[in-house]
């Protein structure tokens, strides 16, 4: 009787490790599975956050033309704000970026009237807000008369339109010209908020 059962033990003992090692694999291919999933969720994850913050939040975009000069350099890559103009209205001398004429080209320029207001420009280059000469310290230069534009008679802005002006006043095309000309709020894709670009120059934009 002892012998029988030893052998039965020891056929036994013959099995397990196959069945052990069956186990193991089921194991692995279930953790690497596992594994798997863990990742393509965490990679649609990360899509839909980029995607989310690209379409509503914010994006990066760069300076091409010198049309902002000083303010703004060609190259200078900078952070846009999406968000803040779901929630309110831009202000005055707030620098923007919006589409040229529904195209895939951007502009970026700075806000100088805004929605009900009535825009002149004298023949001396001075800009007239409602009658009131403008202060500002943003214009890199005296705007020429031949740069003046459609501005040289009164311009009166619509309840959500805006007037936008390059600071570099004789090398931007800008509200100034029928090209452009008044930009409504909804066609804002945001505020230029930060300068992440040239290094030396890091920091939020006035």
């Amino acid at each position: 009787m002892s012998k029988k059962k030893s052998n039965k033990n020891s056929e036994q003992n013959v099995k397990n490790p196959d069945n052990k090692a069956s186990n193991n694999s089921e194991q692995e291919e279930f953790n690497i599975v596992k594994e798997l999933i863990g990742m393509l969720i965490y990679i649609v994850v990360v899509i839909i956050v980029v995607w989310f913050i690209v379409h509503f939040v914010g994006q990066r975009t760069e300076v091409s033309g010198e049309s902002m000069y000083d303010t703004l350099e060609d190259g200078d890559n900078l952070w846009i704000d999406k968000l803040s103009y779901r929630f309110k209205d831009p202000k005055r001398f707030d620098i923007v970026v919006f589409p040229y004429q529904d195209s895939d080209v951007y502009y970026i320029k700075r806000v100088i009237g805004l929605p009900g207001e009535k825009v002149r420009i004298g023949d001396e280059g001075t800009i007239f807000i409602n009658d009131e000469a403008l202060e500002e310290d943003y214009g890199y230069e005296t705007i020429m008369p031949d740069r003046i534009g459609r501005a040289a008679d009164t311009i009166t802005l619509g309840e959500d339109e805006y007037f936008v002006m390059g600071d570099n006043r004789n090398n931007s095309k800008d509200s100034r010209f029928e090209s452009v000309g008044n930009i409504s709020k909804d066609e804002l894709i945001g505020k230029a908020v930060l300068r992440m670009w040239p290094l030396s120059k890091f920091g939020t934009i006035d």
